[in-house]
This record gives C-alpha cells, structure tokens and sequence, in this order.
C-alpha cells in the first residue's frame, strides 16, 4: 500500500522521494510535520498529491497577514428562526490539514492550531469539539530571513514530529520539471494528474495499529536517551531537546522502520529521524550563531559523538 502511494504522489512530483518517506513515517506515527523551503520548490503540490493518494478528508488553509483565528476555527452564528447559535465549522474541521505559509500570519492566529495539534479538538465559546484520530497538519513554511514572515514560537514548533528541509532539486530532476511542467507558467493543477487514493481509511488504521507493535529494544531505548540528553549538554546549544523529543523520536522510528519492512528498529532508523525531530527544539548558544553554526550541524556531531549500540 504504502509502494502504491508513493507512486501515486511521483505523478505529480518528482524526485523528494525522502520527503514523501518522512510524510509516511509521521502519518503512521500520528505526528504532524513542518516543511520548510524557498517558494517553488513544490511544498504546496506535494502535500497535495500525498493527501490525494489517501482516502481522508482534505482541507487548506491558505494562511495571510490578516487571517483571524475565527477563519481558522470557526464561529458561532445566531440563527433568527430558531433563536439559537449555530456553530459554522472552519476549515481545521477535516482528516488531513495543509496550513500552507503557516509563517506568514501573525503568532496569535498561528496558535489557533496549537490545541487542535495538541489534543486533536479545538475549543470555541467554551466547548470542546474532537477533530478525530486521524487529524494531522502538514504546514509549510518559508525560511525567516524571507520578508513579511513570522517565526513560529516554540511551543508550537514542539507539536510538529518532524520539521524537513526542502532543498533545489538535482539537475536531472529539475530539468524532468520543466520537462513536463515548462509549457505553462502557472501552478500546475492537481486535477490535471488524474490522482487516485489508494490506502484506505481501514487499511491506514491497521498500519497504525501495526506500528505500536515495532519492537524498541532497551538498547535503543537507551540510545534515544543519550542522544537527547547530550544535546542538553553541548556547549554550542543553549536550549536542548525535551523528553517529549525522546519520545516523538521513539514513535518515529517504529515507524519509519514499518516502512522498511522490519519488525523491528535498527540504530540507523534513530540516525536518519534524530535530525528531522530535534533540529527545530534545540536553540544554538550566542556563540554558535556568531559563528555561523547550524543546528543540524551541531546535531550531527552528538549522533557521531554518542555510541550506537550493535
């Protein structure tokens, strides 16, 4: 199923293969995801043809300098025949949620997702509304240095599983692009592809379930841990990564390693998902940012630095 999808969402994109693989790992792990890249390299489109390929309910929030947290959530209307407020569900009210440009409206409008992305429900007028199990949010994003954006505070890019990095195509995969793509300027449409969903609402429930069932030896458990904990140690780091880090990176890569066919998870699962998980809930120090240190950079040394078991 999860082979059929992948070839479902290649119809409408090429190359991001890794991508579509960490959409599918934070699916399955009940998480929600964060892309981040320059406009044009697709975000949009992806997770589009990713939701098409599912048999999920889709919505899209295009998110604006001026969008209030009623637009997100919704409202309570009076109704003069009945006398009686009616609730007008907003767009948060679907399966799979696309907030595209998530940095582009102001704070107090992007922390109307923190509880859905929290507890799956929202709460309007003092009552609570489930949006279901099956609720995940794959935001994009622009980088920061991009103008009229605004970095998202750090409670809520906790709630993301993962945060990936969508980098320029290589130069075969590019020139495929305009290859198919380069006789028109506008957006390409997705009806346009003739995408089907093929992994359906049960089956996608007994992948979940499948999951819970990876084993995570005490090994790797302890592994999970160390790494974790070294990034509270590092001198270039001022804030490290939380238990909770320790325990999305635990549920990834059970996971991921579903995803490989195993029934169990291997210290390479733990190296390729710690970056994805962590590089967005650790600070760098005052020092590492003068001198021009990434987060992932400093990520990458503690996964050489600490012993994998074997």
């Amino acid at each position: 199923m999860t082979d059929a999808l992948r070839i479902e969402v290649r119809k409408a994109v090429v190359g991001q293969d890794e991508v579509i693989d960490f959409l599918l790992t934070s699916l399955l792990a009940g998480g929600h995801i964060l892309l981040e890249g320059v406009p044009g390299t697709a975000k949009t489109l992806l997770t589009q043809a990713f939701a098409a390929g599912l048999s999920l309910q889709f919505g899209r929030i295009q998110f604006t300098p001026d969008l209030m947290p009623g637009d997100v959530l919704g409202t309570n209307l009076f109704n003069f025949q009945t006398n009686t407020f009616v609730l007008t569900k907003g767009p948060i009210f679907t399966q799979l949620l696309l907030a595209d440009e998530i940095n582009r409206t102001p704070p107090k409008t992007q922390a109307a997702l923190l509880q859905a992305m929290n507890e799956r429900a929202v709460t309007i007028d003092g009552r609570d509304y489930a949006l279901g199990d099956e609720f995940m949010v794959v935001a994009t994003q622009n980088p920061i240095e991009q103008q009229g954006t605004y970095p998202l505070p750090e409670a809520q890019l906790d709630r993301f599983l993962f945060k990936i990095m969508i980098e320029y195509p290589a130069r075969d995969e590019e020139r495929e692009i305009v290859r198919r793509h380069g006789h028109r300027s506008a957006m390409p449409r997705l009806e346009d592809f003739a995408l089907k969903p093929v992994v359906a609402a049960a089956a996608l429930a007994e992948m979940r379930d499948a999951v819970t069932r990876i084993r995570l030896s005490d090994a790797l458990v302890d592994y999970i841990v160390d790494v974790v904990r070294a990034s509270r140690e590092h001198a270039s780091l001022e804030v490290g990564a939380s238990t909770r880090a320790a325990n999305m990176l635990a549920a990834a890569v059970r996971a991921y390693a579903a995803l490989q066919g195993r029934d169990f998870v291997i210290p390479d699962d733990v190296k390729m998902l710690a970056l994805p998980v962590m590089r967005h809930r650790v600070t760098l120090s005052p020092g590492a940012e003068i001198e021009g240190l990434s987060s992932d950079r400093i990520l990458r040394e503690i996964l050489d630095q600490v012993p994998a078991p074997r």
